[in-house]
């Protein structure tokens, strides 16, 4: 199968890099899996065949209100009181939404598509979904300052972003937040009428999005354009892709003690360039506030758990802090439960801004990764409440003094836990639920061999080549988050 891939599709494409993979055993040969990459093939072969139109920036007189266009009008106006419309382009190829539980390889999938477009593709962008709409409601600011509140932004506001993306990839597209809900189709919209071809990951459905927000009815339009313009991929099968063994590396270190200093201070020589940067504090800025870093050391920087979480910091923090440094080493971590529910997470929101971004991640810990966002207590609380009606959970609740194994299974057992967890006190909703899953899923991979290694030649099969094509793709990571 393998060989006969290799000759059917001559330019190296998502199928011929699956296939090298499979080869390095760096992924398992999977059925499903070979199917949802035939989908990114299939998607890959109609973008070497597209031309992309040049993008045309609406004028600011279009996206004025009626009342104050000129006599001319506009290209882009509708008629009396209405927004300027645009409607996606007949020729646009049909971008892919995949969608899968917590180790379903959504990431994998993305990285395969990502890194094989076709060379035709010149201008392309992958960024978290949650960073993308910061940025989009950043620029309608901006407009709306500049021009009035009455200007209709998001026309111009698209063009921008098809300017930077023919392909645009989003990570993790969700809708938690009326702000977003309101505009998304219309952006959408927008940005395939300028010649956008839209690639996304999710885990969940597409109806299902936004499924209690408030005034979802004005989402239910973005809903049906994702079902209409994109082809949708169920990523869920019998295998977790978690799974796939990986030799440990050591960056994880429990319990608190003397020699937690000295493994924090071991990686962070090591990832660090303290003969031509001795360490030393540095400060950064976000939205006008200092960021202190405590210590860093060319692209390395250390913190103490509090230093990086003790205070009101969010979103914005984490991705300048991932821009400006590859390595982070975070050490005096406690073990977080319901009180401390705001520091789980921020938490959460920093490790997947450090996994999004490719970065290298250290750890000290007090109690093992498994139980770093429950105590143990409510590990068997959450195990109780959910384990009525399947066998092997209620055998685990049973034993209490296995509560690390339990806890280990569960993950282990995404269609399992993840009810489990919802009926926890630590979360409010499934999206909570799901980032804490996923987060466990995402330090389990982080600290692996294979991820402190890639970038930096130490790979056998790597080497310098490795390394170099490792910071061509972490500075497009710097560039795509606009």
């Amino acid at each position: 199968m393998a060989e006969y891939r290799q000759r059917e599709y001559k330019t190296l494409g998502p199928i011929h890099e699956y296939d090298a993979r499979v080869r390095k055993g760096r992924l398992r040969d999977d059925e499903h899996q070979r199917t949802l990459v035939q989908a990114l093939q299939d998607l890959h072969d109609d973008l070497m065949k597209y031309s992309p139109p040049k993008v045309v920036h609406p004028t600011l007189e279009s996206l004025q209100p009626p009342k104050k266009r000129g006599l001319l009008g506009s290209l882009f106006g509708g008629g009396s009181g209405e927004k300027v419309k645009m409607e996606p382009r007949a020729d646009l190829p049909k971008g892919l939404y995949m969608y899968g539980d917590v180790g379903s390889g959504k990431t994998m999938l993305m990285d395969l598509f990502y890194d094989t477009l076709p060379d035709n593709i010149i201008s392309h962008t992958r960024i978290h979904f949650h960073n993308f709409m910061q940025d989009v409601h950043k620029e309608l600011h901006k407009m709306k300052m500049a021009h009035g509140n009455e200007v209709d932004a998001i026309p111009f506001v698209a063009a921008s972003i098809a300017e930077k993306a023919t392909v645009l990839c989003f990570d993790e597209f969700q809708c938690t937040d009326v702000a977003d809900a309101m505009i998304l189709r219309r952006l959408v919209e927008s940005l395939m009428a300028h010649g956008t071809v839209l690639v996304t990951t999710s885990n969940r459905y597409p109806t299902e999005l936004y499924k209690n927000g408030i005034q979802r009815a004005s989402f239910l339009p973005c809903i049906n354009l994702l079902l209409e313009r994109l082809r949708i991929l169920n990523l869920d099968s019998k295998t977790d892709y978690r799974k796939v063994p990986r030799p440990p590396s050591g960056v994880y270190h429990h319990p608190l003690d003397a020699s937690a200093k000295r493994h924090a201070d071991h990686w962070f020589r090591f990832f660090g360039d303290l003969d031509n940067d001795p360490p030393h504090q540095a400060t950064h800025q976000v939205w006008g506030r200092d960021i202190t870093v405590p210590r860093a050391s060319g692209r390395a920087c250390s913190f103490t758990f509090n230093e990086l979480m003790g205070k009101a910091t969010g979103a914005a923090d984490y991705i300048e802090l991932v821009r400006s440094y590859n390595a982070f080493i975070v050490t005096d971590i406690p073990g977080m439960n319901v009180r401390s529910r705001d520091l789980a997470r921020r938490f959460i929101t920093f490790l997947d801004a450090a996994y999004e971004s490719r970065a290298k991640l250290v750890l000290t810990t007090a109690v093992p990764i498994s139980e770093i966002f429950m105590a143990k207590d409510e590990i068997a609380e959450a195990l109780e409440k959910g384990s009525k009606g399947n066998p092997k959970a209620e055998k685990a609740a049973q034993e209490g003094e296995e509560l690390s194994d339990a806890m280990r299974m569960m993950m282990d057992d995404l269609g399992m836990n993840m009810s489990m967890l919802k009926k926890s006190s630590m979360f409010t909703g499934d999206e909570e639920a799901f980032a804490f899953a996923r987060a466990l899923s995402r330090l389990t991979e982080m600290g692996s061999q294979e991820w402190v290694e890639r970038g930096m030649g130490l790979e056998t099969s790597g080497g310098k080549k490795e390394a170099d094509d490792f910071k061509k793709v972490r500075g497009q990571w710097g560039a795509d988050s606009y």
